[in-house]
């Protein structure tokens, strides 16, 4: 039976309309009713999906939110699972681990810029993962560049064939509408109303600029025509066009969402995969995340679930835990609205309150005989000394980098050897989120010092050779918070120096959550 759940993430660079296109597509989906809910400052109007208040104080997002709509097609309800990923390439391990849980993405690109620098990162995390993707290209209605060659910047930074499923008539400042290459259907956008003009007998309609059959056909005759399996294989992208805060081409990428994006697809425990049909309730935690209500300083883990149906009142085993735990008020996230869920099937995300005892990267189920993989830490590039400003503050501030670090927002490393406590993390504005909720949740008030080390690694191999080499190296050396060794680098050369000189022992620049 084909499953009428769509689970999947929006991923863009800053600026590129991500925010308006999920509040328009939350429209579409009748999860909100007004225009502006996603960004507007008054609480009853917020969707928040940017929600924390440097988001708020910046406009981007630095965290993954959840939301969960439905839409009627054919006669059928679809649900869909909104992800929406930070848009910051400095968040590119939250996006990694976010995209575990999706099984189709739409990158949305600026149609007046194109692809910028900064959206190569995010984009080759997306292809780490081999989701399948939908281009959307937004702000068509602006003064930009030529679609074609966004197309093939698209086409080479992915190494994927595109096909262009609608196009532009008239770009910059002379828009009119949008051919749709599914149906060859031109429609014409008026006072934010679509009249159909009929099939290509309608091109030649005057208010169609003269260049556009041409245009037409390089389109037709450049790209491969659109191919399920090789889309859902991850080599070939649709490529819709529109305005996101126009509100055009939105029906048309919801709807190639609920008819072409994969139903739930299996996930990796280890050797073999898991698939929706398999015989009890399983799901893993791909985030965490503290506080999102600060009156009730509550902490919600976000569990994809992989197979079975979920019940509200389960027990399920938490593979970091060991015993089972019950589940009983499982949350569904609908714009701004929690939902208690009754029931839940493969696809769905569910948060799950809980006092620190789920983790990212936790397995649950009911026999506690599956490992999900594939949600790893990677080694920092940026290093940081923590300092309180308040010595007796130093319970709080544990219990923040914890926190903090179970989030997947820093890396936390304690030294053997004296000294503060060290923060890695991938990008600069993760340390300013951290200083940033260490003031504004937990009251702590602290600054970063430079490190000496420029990296780190997990150490593997025999209990001989890691006391040897701890012996000799106990200053380069600290525990992260589940206690496992580290070594600190002081630069890449360094690494490969202890590389060469300990052939029996790994260094690893990534650790399965």
């Amino acid at each position: 039976m084909t499953s009428n759940r769509r689970t999947f993430a929006i991923i863009s660079h800053p600026d590129a309309g991500k925010t308006t296109l999920t509040e328009k597509l939350l429209l579409q989906g009748g999860a909100i009713h007004q225009a502006g809910a996603v960004k507007a400052r008054g609480e009853a109007r917020r969707a928040r999906s940017d929600w924390m208040k440097i988001e708020q104080q910046r406009g981007i997002s630095v965290t993954s939110s959840v939301m969960t709509f439905e839409k009627q097609y054919d006669g059928e309800t679809i649900t869909f699972n909104l992800l929406d990923t930070p848009g910051h390439e400095d968040f590119s391990e939250d996006t990694y681990r976010t995209l575990t849980a999706v099984d189709s993405a739409i990158m949305v690109i600026d149609a007046a810029k194109g692809i910028e620098p900064q959206t190569r990162k995010l984009f080759e995390v997306c292809r780490l993962r081999n989701v399948p993707i939908i281009t959307f290209v937004n702000k068509v209605d602006r003064e930009g560049r030529d679609p074609f060659e966004t197309l093939d910047e698209v086409a080479d930074m992915l190494a994927l064939d595109v096909s262009p499923q609608m196009w532009p008539i008239g770009m910059g400042g002379l828009f009119e509408g949008l051919l749709d290459f599914r149906t060859e259907e031109v429609a014409r956008v008026e006072g934010g109303s679509k009249d159909y003009l009929g099939k290509r007998d309608a091109l030649a309609d005057s208010s169609i600029p003269e260049n556009y059959e041409e245009e037409y056909q390089l389109a037709q005759a450049g790209y491969p025509e659109f191919d399920l399996e090789a889309y859902r294989n991850g080599d070939l992208t649709p490529v819709y066009f529109g305005s996101a805060l126009k509100n055009l081409g939105v029906e048309e990428l919801i709807d190639a969402i609920a008819r072409y994006a994969p139903p739930p697809r299996p996930q990796p425990a280890g050797e073999e995969k898991i698939g929706p049909e398999y015989g009890e309730v399983t799901g893993f935690i791909f985030k965490v995340q503290a506080n999102m209500d600060p009156n009730h300083r509550d902490r919600i883990a976000f569990m994809r679930q992989v197979s079975g149906t979920f019940k509200r009142g389960m027990k399920l085993t938490p593979s970091g835990l060991g015993k089972p735990i019950a589940v009983h008020s499982p949350i569904l996230f609908f714009a701004q609205d929690r939902e208690i869920a009754d029931t839940a099937e493969p696809g769905d995300i569910i948060g799950i309150p809980n006092h620190g005892t789920l983790r990212v990267g936790d397995t649950l189920s009911e026999k506690d005989t599956v490992r999900f993989t594939g949600l790893p830490n990677f080694a920092p590039e940026i290093l940081r000394r923590i300092q309180l400003k308040d010595p007796t503050k130093t319970k709080q501030l544990r219990k923040a980098l914890d926190d903090l670090s179970e989030e997947g927002v820093i890396q936390v490393f304690y030294p053997e050897i004296g000294g503060s406590s060290i923060v890695g993390v991938v990008g600069q504005l993760q340390l300013d989120v951290l200083i940033s909720r260490l003031g504004a949740e937990y009251k702590v008030d602290a600054a970063l010092e430079a490190s000496p080390f420029a990296t780190a690694r997990w150490l593997k191999g025999s209990d001989k050779a890691l006391r040897d080499f701890e012996r000799f190296n106990q200053g380069n050396l600290a525990k992260d918070r589940d206690g496992d060794l580290v070594f600190m680098a002081k630069s890449p050369w360094d690494v490969g120096y202890q590389e060469e000189k300990n052939p029996e022992l790994t260094f690893s620049a990534t650790k399965e959550r």
